[in-house]
């Protein structure tokens, strides 16, 4: 049995996304910033794109501006606020000490800058209050960013509560949404959202195109010059049949929602309610206030890398967190913010599913990660330190 469990590192893209791809590169391959025919009905097809992502998200398309994904549009929404409160001497951003890491980094390079960055606490539940929001605002606060779920333990934020103190203290909010789009709705102006990144490839959309989504009157700073495209805001020809692949995949995706979101949760539920059954496990994250397909445990007394080669070998492509890490023997940072210890972080396995997921694979996964956990405990010195007494347990 092959079971693709891994969709939060990125989907298989659909067949409306590949074939709306397809048509545009038969059909629309002219250069959208030509003034001849050719030209002008790929402009008219980029501006169809815009419309429908707005469209999804409740925007308004002139606050569209197409990316290469997740991480440039990460990039620019904050540099984009920092370049603005260094102007009014607002040098202070809030954020999370999970974020992924195109957050996190661009928000290192600021504090090297002379920025101070107060990153809240996520709590074991890895969920952050918009109390604990409204108490770290500064008068010298410029910008809140805080992502829409977790990439790795799926927990959802209390996002509109938080945009609403946003609001409330006229400080910008931006969130990372690219686990989100397409999984959970999205309104930018109900949740007092003033900046937003998505990335096609996390619902079935192709790779290296996103979007950043910036409310009217926000000074957006240019990570790229040499050209007029998006507003004169993102220079370079638009990758036109990845955008308009991006659209229909996200259309799609909002369409089916409600549908796919039931058939992932109760498919989530199988998956949980069996691996808690292997001892010394633990849920990483709220049960319930979750993506419907993200799962995220951790085992006592294993490496999380060897579980990984040994389920790849029964045919299950899983992870042990985000994609972007894949390569560090470092744990987790987000594991790590829930307050878990070195040790026990390593012993993590991410599985994220979709509607293409059955309960057979539920099944299947629960009986493998059993058998390969048992497997990898016999032979670990630090599990034998465990039974024996000569450790202490972290979970029960």
């Amino acid at each position: 049995m092959k079971i693709y469990a891994d969709n939060a590192a990125t989907t298989k893209m659909s067949k409306t996304a590949r074939d709306a791809m397809v048509q545009c590169m038969d059909e629309y391959y002219g250069n959208p910033s030509s003034l001849y025919t050719i030209g002008q009905l790929a402009a008219s097809k980029l501006l169809e794109a815009r419309e429908e992502i707005a469209g999804c998200i409740n925007a308004d398309p002139k606050g569209i501006y197409f990316t290469s994904g997740g991480s440039e549009a990460d990039n620019q929404a904050i540099i984009s606020a920092a370049e603005f409160g260094r102007k009014k001497n607002k040098m202070h951003i809030i954020s999370t000490a999970f974020e992924h890491h195109a957050v996190l980094h661009t928000l290192m390079k600021l504090e090297r800058s002379g920025f101070e960055v107060t990153y809240l606490d996520v709590h074991e539940n890895g969920v952050v209050t918009p109390e604990e929001v409204e108490a770290a605002i500064r008068e010298d606060t410029i910008l809140v960013t805080v992502m829409y779920a977790n990439n790795e333990i799926g927990t959802i934020q209390p996002i509109k509560e938080i945009g609403a103190v946003c609001k409330k203290h006229g400080v910008w909010f931006h969130t990372d949404a690219v686990q989100a789009a397409g999984h959970v709705k999205i309104d930018v102006a109900d949740q007092n959202i003033d900046m937003l990144s998505i990335s096609a490839h996390k619902f079935h959309g192709p790779k290296g195109t996103g979007v950043l989504y910036a409310r009217a009157g926000i000074p957006l700073t240019n990570l790229i010059e040499g050209g007029a495209q998006e507003k004169g805001k993102r220079a370079g020809t638009e990758n036109l049949p990845a955008i308009v692949s991006m659209a229909a995949a996200l259309s799609e995706a909002c369409a089916g929602m409600k549908d796919a979101a039931e058939k992932v949760t109760a498919l989530r539920e199988r998956l949980i309610s069996g691996l808690q059954k292997i001892p010394h496990s633990r849920l990483n994250g709220d049960r319930q206030n979750r993506l419907p397909g993200t799962v995220n445990f951790c085992f006592e007394g294993i490496e999380g890398e060897s579980l990984l080669l040994l389920l790849d070998a029964r045919g299950i492509s899983a992870s042990s967190g985000s994609a972007c890490t894949s390569g560090s023997l470092d744990p987790s940072h987000v594991l790590l913010s829930l307050g878990l210890p070195h040790e026990v972080a390593h012993g993590s396995l991410r599985l994220s599913i979709n509607e293409s997921n059955t309960e057979e694979e539920m099944d299947y996964i629960v009986k493998s990660v059993s058998e390969v956990v048992e497997y990898l405990r016999d032979m670990s010195p630090v599990w034998e330190d465990l039974i024996k007494g000569r450790k202490q347990f972290y979970f029960e």
